[in-house]
């Protein structure tokens, strides 16, 4: 528990790189559930924070392909 807490703390760079891989995951999310306007996903994306899990379950498998799209 004690190593976890030490994860946490703002002074570990780790801690920011957490931060900032979640925020790209999440902007990227948002930007396609938005402009398939898909808004159930585009809510549950802005207020589910799962740390990028959720973005990225979205973005594979949920998400509207973009019509003469290469595979």
């Amino acid at each position: 528990m004690n190593n976890l807490m030490q994860f946490f703390q703002p002074d570990n760079p780790l801690f920011y790189l957490l931060i900032t891989w979640a925020i790209v995951w999440k902007g990227i999310a948002l930007w396609h559930a938005a402009r398939n306007r898909q808004l159930v996903w585009y809510i549950a994306l802005l207020i589910v924070n799962t740390v990028g899990i959720l973005e990225i379950l979205y973005l594979v498998f949920f998400r509207k392909k973009e019509k003469g799209a290469t595979p």
